[in-house]
């Protein structure tokens, strides 16, 4: 437990990597930090690795790393599993084991229905003594199922968290989580004894719990307040009365280790009357009197030098020898509701260890917390205390206060301080789930206290203090990866969302980003995808607003993965902005792309027949495309229309291209190659000699150069100007291009031209002619196009499409 001597190399922990001592202030340095604790588990068809920093990352499975067919647990390795599934025994003396008084009836019972291999469920109050009675029943069952008993705990459990429970426990598979169709297909070859204790659901969950282990028996210990069975179950009902008069007095004889008086025996029998026979309460009963003798023989008991002052029984004030050989019977009301009166006679730690319990909803913490939390190093005995007294009493692998203790005692004023114990408790389990040393499975052995504390902290989050953490965000943020390691997965999903709300509420939005990326890989391995895709989405907005790039990294990752599951096509995360978007497709204009895209300007005498892209069809579906997708193909639309007009006044005028001085078409460049000038980054121009025309935007006058060449920038093809307005260079009919990098035109050179309609030689008149109406045959002709969002290296402007036609 010493966090500066590291642990196993194991669970994902690297080697400590401290310099060897060479001089007495050479251990005075900072080492070097150890690198955080990943794992890498199976859950279904995913291959899960959990990063506690950046958060988990998500992926197929690869086949390598598929895990096989697990196998199953031999005889010894399920007595191992039993045992560890059983509470630790207290340390100090051992306790006397009482004796299970008439309940031997509905013992065999039992015994006879699952050996026919029916389920039971065992329904009784808290108090009547259901666990131990399902002890024993396991006991005598363990030769009847080929797969043994198998001890499982329903607390806090769903039906899905029991299958998955009872798969680790019959088969061996470390880090593997299936899926529900594998894990139906393996639970189904299993036969055992199945007992679960404090279970919590019933009805149709019940049903499925039993559909999906055919070869099973269940025996079921639940309290009357828990939905009953469906009634095409077939489960047998058996309930648990309370004990008569003569149980009730026999058992106080056993606590206290003699024949009852007179008094005691109808002080008894009062009790019996007001508690309906529960054996809780006369276990209770028997600690009191046990307690009452000790205080009649304390006056002797103590060295004089008070070596044994701690285990003295505290009393409000100094009994002398007549006093406590008088000290009087509890009364009814106290020995109803023993548990302040009981811990007023237990040690200092005890009743500390009561007042966390109290803090923690029930929840005893384990006695090796103990010493850390009380800050006395024998405050583990403090649990054997309680047990002896009947104050806890088991739940799976840990201790909870018994039925009706919490209440007491939070009458009796334990939970004033409450907020203050959970806190420090917080703490505590803070250092501890993030100390090398501790394995997953130990911290999700703790899960419920670790909830528990998390559950009192989380609704008094406040914004910390500037370079701190809040508790309950550093608690989540440690607990929860080792839950997800653990495989305690609803321990892990508890732990996200309290994570999630203390975070907001203390307005760190980095670790609210965290809870929200883990919340959205927990639905991505349940297989709920619109869930995923939320959180995930979520969380991307936080990170891009932080720049936080790796963890956007990994938020991409897993919604690439989650469109791929349902088919559809990412869009882009909130605050996500494409990295060198620019530089892979052609820029905009400086006025922006118009929306929606128009088509150029048709006279009413041309026919143009062309293909409209399915992404201008739906709005719809553009709003699901990524946002360089939809410039490439609002830019493929518009080329595609632009190439269209050029084609079909091609074919309709091309009788006259050689008597029309304007159609020698010069060449119409893209935007400057480079990328530090200004220029928007199109594609270059492949060849120098390519004929071409250039129209100039409405608003926009060009003052041409001494070479013939304009001034203003040219704008692309996927730019068409609403005015057409041609512009004309000085030279060979066509339009000069623009001046570029990439390119030298020599003075003079001659030009190759090629005959396509074009512009008139004049744009004084903006009246348009009638041209002659194409064939047939050429106005059913369909143009090629093309999405290229730089297109070809010529095309007409729109100016040009709206001049009349020589």
């Amino acid at each position: 437990m010493d966090p500066i001597t590291p642990g196993p190399e194991e669970h994902g922990q690297a080697p400590s990597r401290r310099p060897p001592r060479e001089s007495l202030t050479s251990d005075f340095g900072q080492s070097t930090p150890g690198l955080a604790r990943t794992a890498q588990l199976v859950s279904g068809d995913f291959l899960l690795t959990v990063n506690p920093v950046d958060g988990s990352e998500i992926e197929a499975c690869p086949p390598h790393e598929r895990p096989g067919r697990p196998r199953k647990r031999t005889a010894a390795e399920r007595a191992e599993t039993e045992r560890a599934a059983r509470p630790p025994v207290p340390p100090g003396p051992a306790q006397p084991t009482l004796a299970l008084l008439e309940r031997q009836d509905e013992r065999e019972r039992l015994v006879r229905l699952l050996a026919r291999g029916r389920s039971v469920r065992l329904t009784g109050p808290g108090g009547s003594g259901r666990t131990a009675l399902l002890d024993l029943v396991g006991e005598d069952c363990l030769d009847l199922a080929p797969d043994g008993v198998v001890r499982l705990t329903g607390f806090h459990r769903t039906g899905t968290d029991l299958l998955q429970d009872l798969f680790h426990a019959v088969y061996d598979a470390p880090l593997h989580r299936p899926d529900q169709e594998q894990l139906l297909a393996l639970v189904r070859e299993i036969g055992a004894v199945v007992v679960v204790d404090d279970l919590e659901f019933g009805g149709a969950a019940l049903d499925e719990l039993l559909d999906a282990t055919p070869e099973c028996a269940f025996l079921l210990g639940a309290t009357p307040d828990v939905p009953a069975p469906s009634a095409d179950s077939e489960v047998e009902e058996v309930f648990l009365t309370g004990l008569d008069r003569a149980a009730g007095v026999e058992i106080l004889e056993r606590a206290v280790s003699r024949v009852l008086t007179e008094e005691e025996s109808n002080w008894a029998g009062d009790l019996w009357f007001e508690s309906e026979g529960l054996p809780l309460r006369f276990v209770q009963a028997g600690a009191l009197l046990r307690q009452r003798d000790q205080l009649r023989a304390s006056t002797g008991a103590v060295d004089e030098y008070g070596v044994f002052e701690d285990v003295r029984i505290p009393v409000e004030a100094p009994l002398d020898t007549a006093e406590a050989e008088d000290v009087p019977l509890p009364s009814l009301g106290e020995a109803a509701a023993p548990a302040p009166l009981l811990a007023s006679r237990l040690s200092a730690s005890a009743r500390a260890t009561l007042r966390f319990a109290v803090a923690l909803g029930g929840e005893v913490p384990h006695q090796a917390h103990l010493p850390a939390l009380v800050g006395d190093t024998h405050a583990d005995a403090a649990l054997g205390e309680l047990a002896g007294c009947g104050l806890v009493s088991p739940v799976g692998s840990r201790y909870r206060l018994a039925a009706g203790v919490l209440t007491q005692l939070e009458a009796a004023g334990y939970a004033d301080d409450a907020p203050a114990q959970a806190l420090a408790a917080a703490e505590h389990y803070t250092w501890w789930a993030g100390h090398p040393s501790v394995t997953p499975e130990r911290v999700s052995a703790e899960a419920d206290a670790v909830l528990a504390a998390l559950a009192v902290v989380v609704p008094a989050t406040l914004p910390p203090v500037e370079g701190e953490e809040s508790v309950a965000v550093r608690l989540a943020r440690t607990a929860a990866p080792a839950f997800a390691v653990g495989l305690h997965w609803s321990a892990w999903e508890r732990a996200l969302r309290s994570g999630a709300e203390a975070s907001r509420l203390s307005g760190e939005v980095s670790e609210q980003a965290f809870f929200h990326h883990e919340l959205g890989i927990l639905a991505l391995c349940g297989g709920q995808l619109d869930r995923a895709r939320a959180e995930l989405e979520a969380s991307g907005g936080l990170r891009g607003a932080l720049a936080d790039k790796r963890g956007t990294v990994a938020g991409r990752r897993a919604l690439a993965l989650v469109a791929d599951l349902t088919g559809d096509v990412p869009g882009p995360m909130a605050g996500d902005e494409i990295p060198d978007a620019r530089h892979e497709e052609s820029a905009s204009p400086p006025g922006g792309v118009p929306a929606p895209y128009p088509l150029p300007y048709i006279p009413a005498d041309d026919t143009l027949v062309t293909h409209r892209p399915p992404a201008l069809k739906s709005v719809g579906g553009i709003r699901r495309l990524a946002r360089r997708n939809m410039v490439a193909a609002g830019s493929g639309a518009l080329l595609a229309a632009v190439l269209g007009t050029v084609v079909t006044l091609g074919m309709t005028s091309h009788e006259n291209a050689d008597k029309n001085p304007a159609g020698q078409v010069g060449v119409n460049p893209s935007a400057s190659q480079g990328l530090d000038d200004g220029s928007l980054g199109a594609d270059p121009k492949k060849d120098d000699s390519s004929p071409g025309h250039t129209g100039t935007p409405s608003g926009s006058p060009t003052d041409p150069g001494p070479d013939g060449t304009s001034d203003a920038p040219t704008p692309s093809a996927t730019a068409p100007s609403a005015s057409p307005t041609g512009t004309r260079g000085t030279g060979g009919g066509g339009t000069t291009p623009s001046p570029s990098k990439s390119q030298t035109t020599k003075p003079g050179s001659p030009r190759p031209t090629r005959t396509t309609p074009s512009a008139t030689p004049t744009s004084s008149s903006p009246t348009p002619t009638p041209t002659p109406t194409p064939t047939p045959t050429q106005t059913e002709t369909t143009p090629s196009t093309t999405n290229s969002a730089s297109g070809p290296p010529s095309s007409s402007s729109p100016a040009d499409s709206s001049a009349p036609v020589m």
